[in-house]
Parts: structure tokens; sequence; C-alpha cells
């Protein structure tokens, strides 16, 4: 609106780019550590732990998850995505996925990309039973900051 009256609102747009960016970056970054790891992402498991727009909620509508999804699978990963709020049908309706309805051991990776309270209750020791050996666990939201030590940790 502001560019309609002759106003460049650069800080916003500029926020806007970082925002629309992120899903690229973190898959980036996660794909890397695999890398770095001496893993092939292409063989690659990868769970993403919720997909609703924010915690607690089921409202799947504008969520950025789905970005980190799309760009994981175009690097040519094996991606899981489940979520205990979010309704499977509306997922694949609305974005075309299909949520996990288990969670299978053996990922390479976890990303915990929102903070619901069912995650929160989780800690080291089962991240490492449902993965395989040097595992990454990407922590969005900060929920495991300071608490892991055997895993290669990675947050914002």
């Amino acid at each position: 609106k502001s560019a309609k009256f002759g106003h460049h609102a650069q800080i916003i747009t500029a926020g806007r780019a970082i925002n629309d960016n992120m899903g690229a970056y973190v898959a980036k970054q996660l794909v890397q550590k695999l890398i770095y790891l001496n893993k092939n992402p292409k063989q690659s498991r990868v769970l993403i732990m919720g997909i609703t727009f924010k915690e607690n909620v089921s409202d799947i509508r504008n969520s950025k998850v789905v970005d980190v999804v799309h760009e994981l699978n175009d690097f040519g990963l094996n991606v899981d995505v489940v979520d205990p709020h979010a309704d499977p049908q509306g997922v694949k309706d609305e974005y075309g996925l299909d949520l996990s309805p288990t969670i299978n051991p053996g990922y390479d990776a976890i990303v915990i990309a929102v903070g619901h309270d069912e995650y929160k209750n989780l800690n080291e020791r089962y991240f490492m039973e449902i993965t395989r050996d040097d595992a990454v666990l990407v922590d969005l939201k900060g929920i495991f900051r300071n608490q892991i030590s055997k895993m290669i940790y990675w947050s914002l």
C-alpha cells in the first residue's frame, strides 16, 4: 500500500524477503551438515516434527514448514512429517503432503519445526533412539538449546 503512495518500505520488504527464503536457508544448512558428516543427502531420511502455523493449534494455513519440506525434497532427501495437531486430510488437501502416521526409527536428521507441548517433554535419549549414528537435530524454536550434547545440534 505504501508503494501506491510513493513510499518504499524497504525494511518491510527486506523482512518479507528474509521470511520467504527461510525454508531454503534451513534446508541448505541441514544438507551441509549431512554432507559434513559424510552422509549422502539422497540416501538420508529426515523427520520433520510439526507443520502447523504455530504451536498447539491445528491451523495449517500459512505454515512456512511446508517450504522446508519442499526444499529438502528438492535436495533429494526422504522426508517424513508428523504433527499431533494437524489434520492429515487437511495437510494433503492444502499442500499435497502426507503426514506419517508413525515415527519409524532410522532418521539421519530431525527438524523440530513447531514447539508443540508434546515435543517439549522429549529428550536427547528419545531423539537418539529414532536416529542413526551421527544424526543432526535442527531445533527451529530453540526448545532444546543447551540440552543436547551427543548429537549435532543446530538452532536458529
